[in-house]
């Protein structure tokens, strides 16, 4: 066995003996907005530091623990913060929790994370759902051999984003009378923010949003076969868009005003996910 493989295994097992439920659902919870963990029923907290091999957070806004609990009914296992390429982890690391959820038995993840804004159609506090992504991070998590009990040495990444799960994020968001715009996340290393010459490349080559995250965790969550969906709040504009420093205060200070319309998105999809999931 590898040793990614190993340790993935016990990582998810001591995660079940901690906890009476069986998770279906894994959650991502980026910069400001793991307040949906905290709503949680039945909830078990595991601070990363008590888990196995699992890699800490360190970014300002990442609470850094584990949440096992359920969200109305559904049982979800909910990660109150990740760890990025600019931490100094590499993106086997960074994809690790990904490859935990999968030893779990978790078949879908939610990831969520605080993004910039490309598009000039979005304004601050926009929620976008992921339809694809550039990967200008230098590093894939698939890099190094292959381990087939993971998935395949070359996988597919035509559907990483899953189409269904997209749909019922938008009708969701259409109910709860909420607008939510479609777009491509652009993930670079960070943490320095991009330049305005860098941000006008990204808009060139077909980016709407660009953030630190994400790409490594959805590639080893594809590799496995489980399905996506992504969504990102639009914190600032980038570089270049307005006139005015970037800073990580105000990423904070926008998932905190916006964070009760994430809450309510992500209570509204679990239902239908959790049912294709059990489908």
């Amino acid at each position: 066995m590898s040793d990614d493989f190993n340790h993935a295994e016990s990582a998810a097992r001591f995660l079940l003996s901690e906890s009476p439920l069986c998770p279906r659902i894994g959650l991502v919870l980026g910069s400001g907005l793991g307040g949906f963990a905290d709503e949680l029923s039945d909830a078990t907290r595991i601070p990363y530091a008590n888990i196995p091999f699992f890699p800490r957070s360190t970014a300002v806004g990442h609470a850094g623990q584990m949440v096992m609990g359920n969200a109305g009914s559904i049982p979800v296992a909910a990660m109150q913060g990740r760890v990025h390429l600019y931490e100094g982890y590499s993106a086997k690391e960074v994809a690790f929790p990904m490859r935990v959820f999968g030893r779990m038995g978790i078949r879908a993840v939610i990831l969520t994370n605080a993004a910039g804004g490309v598009s000039l159609e979005y304004k601050q506090g926009a929620l976008v759902i992921i339809s694809d992504h550039i990967n200008l991070q230098g590093q894939n998590p698939l890099i190094g051999a292959n381990d087939e009990r993971f998935g395949l040495r070359f996988p597919d990444m035509t559907k990483a984003y899953w189409k269904p799960y997209r749909e019922i994020a938008e009708k969701a968001a259409s109910r709860l009378g909420k607008m939510v715009y479609h777009g491509v996340y652009a993930a670079l290393a960070g943490p320095s923010y991009e330049t305005p010459a860098e941000i006008r490349y990204l808009r060139t080559i077909g980016a709407d949003l660009v953030g630190m995250s994400t790409v490594s965790e959805v590639i080893a969550a594809r590799h496995m076969g489980m399905k996506v969906l992504a969504i990102s709040c639009v914190t600032n504009m980038a570089a270049g868009i307005l006139d005015q420093a970037l800073n990580h205060e105000e990423v904070l200070e926008t998932t905190k005003r916006v964070g009760s319309d994430f809450v309510a998105l992500l209570r509204a999809v679990l239902p239908e996910i959790a049912r294709d999931v059990d489908a």
